[in-house]
């Protein structure tokens, strides 16, 4: 793509804090005082109650239902674990947590993966949450005069960078012709971009669901486009840091088995669910039936087809400048946890 696009999105990376940690040496003891310590600081560790960090955006989804039914809670009680929520605007603060050790799970975007793994974040992208066609919208307030996306030339567009929604709208506009310095991209999180799109101080918004929905039903905010529309292949992922998988396997075969049960309930008892949401959220039930008609969660291995979506997405970013560096994605990319949870479901019937 064009060098002057370079400029414009080369940001998304800025979206990504690593953090070191320094370990420094001990002094001399004798054998025995350090055989003594080992014992003792094994004996203390087994003691310890294993905290689980989840990382949850949004009011919809699997993850916020599961917090509001306390099902991770039971399922790693059941184990003698403890679960802790860490609440996001979007899918990129999600791995400056995972790079301070301070989340073990979460659910994100294709373009957060991207970016951490350009970041040299140690985490593995575990199993694939959604296709991503439906997610990602570019909303327009009512009666504004765009009517399609070669109207968006010169217009303020509000976007969280580094999510899927930043990625989404480069593709979008790159499909009808238009270069990233032929739009002004306004660095906004969701609860910042919706009141900038209701006065008039973006001209759209590039979000996912459910703020994107809620804007139609809440302003009379128009749809522009969606993945769907643009037959846009960009998947979520479940991501895990790679320490607690190998020290924590089992869990994270619990955490996945636990995802897949609230999944397959929240999307088999679409009534009870919009209704419960509805209530928790304080938000119209017809929203919330809106929102989980566009959203179609999924728990699934990373099939070849969605790990060649995500390669795809990564070598746009390259192309476009806002990665530095080409990326081989099949290194972050692990399904024996999620594959393994399946079959034991299965074998569970």
């Amino acid at each position: 793509m064009a060098a002057r696009k370079k400029k414009t999105i080369l940001s998304i990376l800025t979206s990504i804090i690593v953090f070191s940690v320094v370990l420094a040496g001990c002094g001399k003891t004798s054998s025995t005082d350090t055989a003594s310590a080992a014992q003792a600081g094994s004996a203390e560790k087994s003691k310890e109650k294993i905290v689980v960090n989840i990382g949850v955006q949004g009011k919809t989804g699997i993850l916020p239902y599961a917090r509001d039914k306390g099902a991770f809670e039971k399922a790693f009680a059941a184990v003698g674990a403890e679960v802790k929520w860490n609440e996001f605007a979007s899918g990129p603060p999600h791995f400056e947590a995972l790079a301070a050790g301070r989340l073990d799970f979460g659910s994100v975007g294709g373009t957060p993966v991207v970016s951490g793994q350009v970041g040299g974040i140690d985490f593995k992208a575990i199993a694939v949450t959604s296709d991503g066609k439906k997610g990602n919208m570019i909303v327009v307030p009512k009666n504004s005069p765009i009517k399609e996306l070669k109207d968006l030339k010169g217009k303020k567009i509000g976007v969280a960078k580094g999510s899927s929604a930043y990625n989404f709208l480069y593709l979008a506009i790159d499909k009808i012709g238009l270069k990233g310095d032929d739009v002004k991209v306004i660095q906004l999180q969701p609860d910042e971009a919706r009141p900038a799109l209701d006065s008039g101080a973006i001209d759209a918004w590039s979000i996912w669901e459910p703020y994107a929905t809620t804007a139609v039903f809440q302003t009379g905010a128009r749809i522009l486009v969606t993945g769907q529309d643009l037959n846009i292949n960009a998947p979520g992922f479940l991501i895990a840091r790679t320490k607690f998988t190998k020290d924590h396997p089992d869990l994270t075969v619990l955490f996945l088995k636990t995802y897949e049960e609230v999944r397959k309930y929240y999307v088999e008892h679409n009534e009870e669910v919009t209704e419960e949401l509805s209530k928790s959220q304080k938000l119209d039930k017809e929203i919330i039936s809106t929102v989980l008609k566009n959203t179609e969660p999924l728990l699934s291995p990373i099939t070849p087809e969605f790990a060649k979506a995500h390669q795809e997405q990564a070598d746009f970013l390259y192309s476009a400048g806002a990665i530095n560096k080409k990326l081989e994605t099949s290194q972050v990319l692990e399904s024996k946890f999620v594959e393994q949870a399946l079959k034991e479901l299965k074998d569970k019937k």
